[in-house]
């Protein structure tokens, strides 16, 4: 049977994940010289997606690591 406290703590830490790795994710875009999001929506710099993306795992995984 599911518990619903289990339920309910699992969906803040998830959505506390999310808004830590939000917060982390704009707070690199702004110490960055240039704009991340322009720069790979708009003039499709794969390097920096693919840098930005290694970013991101990383942060979610130490996010993840922390909560757990």
């Amino acid at each position: 049977m599911l518990n619903p406290n289990l339920l309910m703590t699992s969906l803040v830490f998830a959505l506390l994940g999310v808004v830590i790795f939000w917060v982390c994710f704009i707070i690199i875009d702004k110490i960055t010289p240039y704009d991340l999001w322009g720069e790979i929506v708009e003039k499709q710099n794969i390097a920096l997606a693919l840098v930005v993306a290694a970013m991101s795992l990383g942060i979610c995984v130490i996010v993840a690591a922390a909560i757990h």
